[in-house]
């Protein structure tokens, strides 16, 4: 199997912090110094672990864990492609393949004209009449910033997309969630408002681009297509994610009663691994997943996620049969881009995770492609002026991983 399990915390130098507000042989010092920063992520590791900054999660902004949003309906959640755009289920029937866009973080909140570049270059890819054309988006979360309030989606999302004219599912992510003045909204209104309607409709705030509204059944939902079985949680606030038991159960129940009949995809905001120089990865998240595959034997195809300003694409040995693809694409539109300190081949020496392709001075989106057999994937990067090329391209199999010994998943 993989690499063996090893402690959370990773070596660091007495120099650095623990975020503990005192060091080993030192006297206690207050949580927050004068001119103190949180700890870079350290080179060529893919995940931060809890306790390494040294401020407190709510001293400058409301990142507590926020309460969910009534559900639309009862458990499981799920959403049936079929059933809600049958169109789009013949197509996909008929062609016996499944195209999607996959985006995240794409609030042009400070500069909308990186969102603009990758929203055209969607539309473009959309009406290009070049291989197949994309069924729907799914979206990792961050749709708008800063916090998600319903007055900032005509310019974060109605507008940029008016004439991209397939449905753009989502789950949320931090920034949607996040509450900056309780008074004035509740956490997920904004997102609430569009996604998650009893009875779609226009919005008037969409102004002169409306587009109607979908009804998602909950905030963490399964969506059910002809060939792959894609879950998507709610990791909410907090910096490294964060679910209660009650989604944990739910997501645990979600892989155990899977298809065995098509791929299973595992979407979240933030990401279980990632070599930037600003998140990094989650192993909150990391547990969040290995519980699942724990207690159910079923191993995802493929793990999306956003949250960092970048693409990466990483793989994990979890299964016998091949490596597992760790995918973030938070580069859909957001300002600020957050740069890499490993190069592809690098591996984690904290986790064995491996970088294998990386983007990070560009913005712009994926395309899946998945029939009974592989999910193959593009990647399309934008630069300043708008200019696409293509980015990194991959395949790997389609079919079921189901352990046979759960318990020999390694630590994530």
């Amino acid at each position: 199997m993989a690499h063996p399990a090893k402690p959370r915390t990773p070596t660091r130098s007495a120099s650095q912090s623990t975020g503990s507000g005192t060091r080993p042989g030192a006297t206690a010092r207050p949580a927050i110094r004068p001119g103190e920063v949180r700890p870079r992520p350290l080179p060529k590791h893919s995940q931060a672990h809890p306790g390494v900054s040294p401020l407190h999660p709510v001293s400058h902004r409301n990142v507590s864990f926020q309460p969910l949003p009534r559900p639309l309906g009862l458990p499981p959640y799920h959403y049936d492609l079929g059933d809600n755009f049958p169109d789009i289920a013949a197509a996909i029937a008929q062609d016996k393949a499944m195209v999607f866009h996959v985006v995240g973080d794409t609030g042009g909140v400070q500069d909308g004209e990186f969102q603009s570049n990758v929203a055209e270059q969607m539309l473009a890819h959309l009406s290009s009449g070049k291989g197949p054309s994309p069924h729907f988006c799914y979206h990792v979360g961050d749709v708008v910033y800063f916090t998600g309030m319903k007055d900032d989606y005509y310019a974060q999302f109605y507008e940029p997309y008016s004439h991209y004219d397939v449905p753009i599912f989502a789950i949320p992510g931090n920034h949607d969630g996040e509450v900056d003045d309780p008074t004035a909204q509740t956490s997920l209104d904004g997102w609430v408002q569009y996604f998650m309607q009893a009875h779609p409709d226009v919005d008037p705030i969409s102004k002169d681009a409306p587009r109607v509204q979908l009804n998602l059944p909950n905030v963490y939902w399964t969506l059910v297509t002809p060939l792959a079985t894609i879950i998507g949680i709610y990791t909410n606030v907090p910096e490294g994610g964060s679910i209660d038991s009650v989604q944990q159960q739910w997501l645990t129940n979600e892989f155990a009663t899977a298809p065995i009949d098509r791929a299973l995809i595992f979407a979240l905001h933030h990401p279980i691994y990632s070599f930037d120089v600003y998140h990094s990865g989650s192993s909150k998240m990391a547990d969040v997943l290995e519980n699942a595959i724990r207690d159910t034997g079923r191993v995802p195809n493929l793990v999306l996620s956003g949250h960092v300003h970048d693409y990466q694409r990483i793989e994990q040995k979890i299964a016998p049969g091949g490596p597992t693809p760790f995918i973030v694409t938070g580069n859909g539109g957001y300002h600020n881009l957050h740069a890499v300190h490993s190069a592809p081949g690098d591996r984690s020496p904290d986790t064995g995770a491996v970088l294998k392709y990386a983007a990070a001075t560009s913005w712009g989106f994926m395309t899946l492609n998945i029939d009974q057999d592989k999910i193959s994937g593009t990647s399309i990067e934008v630069d300043r002026t708008g200019k696409a090329r293509a980015g990194d391209s991959f395949s790997y199999s389609a079919k079921p991983i189901i352990l046979k010994d759960p318990k020999s998943v390694p630590t994530l």
